[in-house]
């Protein structure tokens, strides 16, 4: 890894400032405290409905092991960013390592990468179950499941590695503060000696088509099903149709109504706090609502909480 450089100065610096949410002192023991609690809970909401899914027979369909391992996965999500940000609450110089900051940068973006894998993936599980129904358990089998799982982790972490090796790998010049509360390819970008259109095109076309095919693979989805509701006779059955994608959609579409704003273009001019805010909701905010949306909107989910609360 290519050392941190001045022009004016000869020495060499061995990490960033990740600037985080700059207040007060007690502004920022207050941070500390709000984003303890919220990790909390995102741990427990999550660990919650991995446990429902384990412990209830029920629940043992393709449907809640897919929300099990999403759960899996938002759980490694939101560690990927929050002890790291709750150590800079409390630091005072909020340096992170060039190798620290790397690790954060790809295994939060390989995380993000399975994230989108296994929102496509839970829409063709539902394009199934509503869309051929009688052909659903010979389609979506354990083999097949366990199969899809295992790509959306493959996958996810085998998106990114090239641009960020190469990142990694160049000199970075002036001020060594990025005013993120992550190590996110804009800032890392702008902090280059020389500018590489090259890497900022790679990196702007790799995201767009890690959201876009997705992304258009799970509306085309749900336009199929959506057709085949409509064609449902009666209210009740059109009723339970829909609540079975509800959920789903609705965390689709606060996942992707924010991710999309920010890494289609990398090096975007959008302003510092607008871009911390949005990273902040669909990497820390949509984990935390992600088991109360499964939850609230599922009878058998909220059956199976039930029955673990009591044991």
């Amino acid at each position: 890894m290519k050392a941190f450089s001045s022009p004016s100065n000869s020495s060499t610096i061995t990490g960033f400032i990740l600037l985080g949410f700059p207040c007060p002192r007690e502004g920022q023991i207050l941070l500390f405290v709000l984003f303890f609690i919220i990790y909390i809970l995102t741990l427990m909401g999550n660990a919650s409905i991995i446990c429902a899914v384990c412990y209830d027979q029920k629940l043992h369909t393709p449907m809640y092991l897919l929300l099990a391992n999403f759960s899996f996965l938002e759980i490694w999500y939101v560690t990927s960013t929050v002890p790291n940000m709750l150590a800079n609450f409390l630091s005072e110089n909020k340096v992170i390592s060039f190798s620290g900051c790397f690790m954060q940068f790809y295994f939060f973006f390989s995380l993000g990468s399975t994230e989108c894998f296994f929102l496509a993936v839970m829409a063709f599980d539902r394009y199934l179950a509503i869309c051929r129904p009688l052909h659903y358990p010979s389609l979506m089998t354990g083999r097949l499941c366990n199969i899809l799982v295992i790509s959306c982790w493959v996958l996810g972490f085998l998106w990114f590695p090239v641009p960020i090796i190469i990142i990694s790998q160049m000199s970075f010049c002036g001020s060594r503060i990025i005013d993120h509360f992550l190590c996110d390819p804009g800032p890392l970008l702008a902090l280059t000696c020389v500018r590489n259109p090259l890497i900022e095109m790679t990196s702007s076309t790799l995201s767009s088509l890690l959201l876009f095919v997705p992304f258009l693979f799970i509306m085309g989805s749900y336009a199929l099903v959506m057709r085949a509701v409509l064609r449902v006779p009666s209210a009740a059955g059109r009723r339970k149709a829909f609540s079975t994608c509800g959920s789903h959609l609705t965390v689709v579409s606060l996942f992707y109504g924010s991710v999309m704003v920010m890494y289609v273009s990398p090096t975007s001019e959008h302003a510092a706090g607008v871009q911390k805010l949005v990273t902040l909701f669909y990497s820390v905010v949509t984990p935390l609502l992600n088991p109360v949306i499964y939850s609230l909107r599922n009878r058998d989910m909220k059956h199976a909480m039930k029955k673990l609360l009591k044991m």
